[in-house]
């Protein structure tokens, strides 16, 4: 790959990192953080559901809904992320993708019923779902390969933490602050 076709493939890459003395270890700390909160997201409203539940007042069943369509969401985007990142480029569809996550992810919080709930989970699914994908091609275009092992170390530490923090953190904010 040439490196005029890396810069417009998304603006990351080596040919990024010389044009604009991006630090590496950034761009992993930034994919990284990005990463944690798309999977503390999948886990954290599973102990929230009774409160959802009570707070909205629906059923259990309904409440389990907001689950359900993040993830649906989530898995629809995942497919299709590979085909919208050479579209758009890497770069612009993970900042669109950080973007509606971070906005779908307030608009939860004041969600007024379940419909508008679930909309919004739906919103924060398909963000949360073309993150992932993509901040593993960013990581690999951003580092060298003597250093890939080091970048996706970081990576996979997000990964591997944040489903054990999601159920946790999850309970405590509803135990101590309510569900929003």
């Amino acid at each position: 790959m040439s490196v005029d076709a890396t810069v417009a493939i998304g603006g990351f890459g080596p040919a990024s990192r010389a044009g604009h003395g991006v630090n590496p270890w950034l761009i992993a700390i930034v994919v990284s953080v990005a990463t944690f909160m798309e999977v503390l997201d999948t886990t954290i409203a599973n102990v929230a559901l009774p409160y959802i539940a009570g707070g909205l007042a629906v059923s259990a069943d309904e409440a389990s809904w907001v689950v359900t369509t993040y993830l649906v969401a989530n898995a629809i985007i995942l497919t299709a992320s590979s085909f919208l990142a050479k579209r758009f480029g890497r770069k612009p569809f993970f900042l669109v993708s950080i973007t509606l996550f971070t906005v779908s992810s307030v608009l939860c919080a004041f969600a007024w019923n379940i419909q508008s709930l679930l909309l919004f989970r739906l919103m924060q699914g398909l963000g949360g779902g073309g993150m992932v994908p993509v901040s593993q091609s960013i990581l690999a275009d951003s580092f060298p390969p003597a250093k890939r092992g080091q970048a996706f170390a970081l990576f996979g530490l997000a990964v591997v933490v944040a489903p054990v923090v999601g159920p946790t953190l999850g309970g405590w904010m509803s135990d101590n602050y309510g569900y929003p």
